[in-house]
């Protein structure tokens, strides 16, 4: 029997139930709160909320860089029946206008550091209805609330609580909806499957407007009544100063953060500090090994998207390069005709032999139900649900034993350092280039984890690539994410196409660096030919990190 809405579990239930809690709930910087001041906090920021709401949807961006802020506004929205709407600083210009205004922000959060991003952008519903939390007006904003008991509002625990963007197969990213029902629950699972309690302290380093961050991180820390260690963003170098400044016991992690922490100077005393468990999604798996050889932690690294329709999961058996095992529902089928792809066959070495009959989309023939859906978007809920199955938009393929291995995303995404974005968009930009007619943009494997970028150009006749001009090119977009720059350019006078004429990204992308035509790699801040002996370098890096089978896909 399904369990009715009002019965559901709420972020506000966990909130509010803390009201009388004098342990330690943060740690930021030299400041320090308690549960009783977090709540207060949350509640007063719950009473701005509804006094400042204007027409249209209760939807609050939060442009934010992490500590005990963005922490309040997550808890009063949940108190005041909001949606945060979490906002991506590497995002500029047009793009980051476009994602306010599709999830239809009626009000932004935001700090000075940030507010110059806003200048002069269409903010729609938010235009005039920014606030600064490290302004004046801000303390004053909030003053009249500092002793209020909780606002009474009827909270629905499956409407949109969290919207957080994504990116599909669309140019435009997504935002996934995350209910409170659903957030409340994934940090009861996480803390019974990690073994965490009142007594951990949870390192919140991830960016606060990612999904990792808030479902790995925050919302473990709240429900187990953690202490939540807030950096405003990740550092390799601070990392191990603050774990053992701050007592750190749970560290979570998207992507690559460990291979940049292991690649700070060695100490003979790094595996003495408080670390108990390092959980994430995305760690290369030999960064996995010498990170917990290295901190004396163990490392559990596991496979799940923001949407929350598949997940996989490590085993201690689990094949290097393998995610792990899922279950009987977790399927791999052809996206074209909906078949269940053969299973990987192997030569001595482990190469794939069969992957054009064996690489096909992660599924899930349960799930399709409980996806919340993108807000705003149902040509993508369709994409995602169609035919009663949810597909992840991510490439697999198993072997004989069961284990599932990642063969990459649908080539018109990427992610780079934990962030997903859209090719579309870096295309766009790139064809203001004077000398570029067509420009396809798409992922190609990282040494260390995740994805780097390539972009393949078609050049205006006689066009020769300069790689100063091109570097200060980019460098002049104010639009251009931070990640969205290219690290590969193929300079082509034309590129593989179907009789259709769409580009075939999927031979782009196994062509990668290694094909016939002019390709550039970045340098620094600036571009250089790639020659033979790049090739056979960078293969060598991909050998050192154990990665050499993501080159056979």
């Amino acid at each position: 029997m399904d369990t009715p809405a009002q019965a559901l579990p709420t972020v506000r239930d966990l909130v509010l139930s803390r009201a009388d809690d004098d342990s330690l709930a943060m740690l930021f910087e030299n400041e320090q709160h308690t549960y009783r001041d977090y709540t207060a906090g949350c509640v007063a920021r719950a009473h701005l909320l509804l006094d400042r709401r204007g027409e249209g949807p209760f939807h609050v961006g939060a442009l934010l860089d992490n500590g005990p802020e963005y922490s309040m506004l997550l808890g009063g929205a949940a108190v005041a029946g909001a949606a945060v709407v979490g906002i991506n600083p590497t995002r500029q210009g047009a793009e980051l206008a476009r994602d306010i205004t599709h999830a239809d922000c009626g009000m932004i959060i935001t700090e000075s550091r940030h507010r110059e991003l806003l200048v002069g952008l269409d903010l729609g519903a938010a235009n005039g209805r920014v606030l600064d939390v490290d302004s004046p007006e801000w303390a004053d904003a909030l003053a009249p609330y500092a002793d209020a008991e909780p606002p009474y509002t009827d909270i629905d625990p499956l409407a949109p609580y969290l919207l957080l963007f994504t990116s599909g197969t669309t140019g435009d990213p997504k935002a996934a909806i995350c209910s409170q029902a659903r957030l409340a629950r994934i940090g009861e699972v996480i803390n019974e499957m990690r073994k965490l309690t009142p007594e951990d302290v949870f390192y919140q380093a991830m960016p606060m407007f990612h999904s990792n961050a808030l479902m790995a991180g925050w919302i473990p820390c709240l429900a187990a009544g953690g202490v939540g260690a807030f950096r405003r963003r990740f550092s390799a170098s601070g990392f191990l100063p603050d774990v053992r400044r701050f007592g750190v016991t749970y560290f979570n992690y998207v992507g690559k953060p460990l291979t940049y922490i292991l690649a700070t100077p060695e100490q003979p005393d790094d595996a003495e500090n408080s670390l108990r468990i390092v959980f994430g999604n995305e760690g290369a798996v030999h960064d996995l090994e010498r990170f917990s050889r290295r901190f004396g932690v163990p490392v559990e690294d596991s496979y799940g998207s923001t949407e929350g329709g598949v997940s996989v999961s490590r085993t201690p058996d689990t094949p290097p390069n393998a995610l792990g095992r899922a279950d009987e529902n977790v399927k791999i089928l052809d996206p074209d005709t909906g078949e269940e792809a053969p299973l990987a066959e192997f030569d001595d070495t482990g190469k794939l032999l069969n992957p054009d009959e064996a690489i096909g989309e992660l599924v899930s023939l349960v799930s399709a139900p409980t996806f919340e859906g993108y807000w705003n978007n149902p040509e993508a809920d369709e994409e995602r649900t169609h035919g009663g199955i949810y597909w992840s938009g991510d490439l697999a393929y198993r072997d004989a034993h069961g284990f599932v291995y990642f063969a990459g995303r649908n080539f018109d995404w990427l992610r780079v350092d934990g962030e997903n974005f859209a090719a579309a968009p870096v295309e766009r930009i790139l064809v203001r280039h004077p000398d570029i007619d067509l420009a396809a943009v798409y992922a190609v494997p990282s040494p260390s984890v995740g994805d780097d970028v390539m972009a393949a150009v078609v050049r205006r006749p006689d066009a020769a690539f300069d790689p100063e001009g091109f570097a200060g090119f980019l460098a002049a977009q104010d639009d251009l994410g931070t990640k969205w720059t290219p690290r590969y350019v193929r300079w082509a006078d034309s590129l593989p196409q179907t009789e259709t004429n769409k580009i075939l990204k999927r031979t782009l992308r196994r062509e990668r660096w290694e094909s016939r035509d002019e390709t550039w790699v970045r340098d620094g801040q600036g571009y250089r030919r790639l020659a033979s002996e790049d090739a056979d370098a960078i293969r060598a890096e991909f050998d050192a990190r154990g990665r050499l089978s993501v080159l056979d896909v």
